[in-house]
């Protein structure tokens, strides 16, 4: 048997099924240049201390995570720090939440995005617009500089997908 041969067995028997024959592809050429990942020093991070106070589990089963497809972002006129998203959060009613990131992303580049949202916040007015849940971020300081990451994740996730 050559290595690239699948064989399948009938069980019951234990002898060989005749299976078609697979027509071998041709193989691609290997690029002139593998693309090389991107090397990332995280020696001069600076990370928040853990919460010492735990919270029970009852407390944190209320917090409702989804995940969100952003429809829309613009920039909220006379505030230098907040972005307007238009949210499917997997319901009949796209859901408006306002996030201070401005300093770190441009609306159009989080159209598309699936993103990590806190769907169960009471509404909280912020320049006049309501904001129904919180998105979610990674932040850390670098070199006395403050990141900020929001949460992507993969596309194949629906609008609405539950977090555990």
């Amino acid at each position: 048997m050559k290595s690239h041969e699948v064989w399948v067995f009938h069980f019951p028997t234990m002898k060989p099924l005749d299976m078609p024959k697979k027509e071998e592809a041709p193989v691609a050429a290997a690029p002139a240049e593998e693309a090389k990942p991107e090397v990332i020093d995280f020696s001069k991070v600076e990370i928040e201390p853990l919460f010492q106070e735990f919270v029970d589990f009852e407390t944190f089963s209320k917090s409702d995570f989804r995940a969100v497809k952003v429809l829309k972002c613009e920039a909220v006129k006379k505030s230098k720090k907040l972005l307007q998203f238009t949210l499917n959060d997997g319901t009949e009613n796209e859901r408006t939440i306002l996030s201070g990131i401005h300093a770190y992303y441009e609306p159009e580049e989080l159209v598309g995005k699936t993103l990590i949202a806190i769907t169960n916040l009471p509404p909280r007015a912020m320049m006049g617009v309501e904001s129904n849940g919180m998105l979610l971020s990674a932040i850390h300081t670098e070199e006395g500089e403050e990141k900020l990451h929001l949460l992507m994740v993969d596309d194949h996730i629906p609008a609405g997908a539950k977090l555990y």
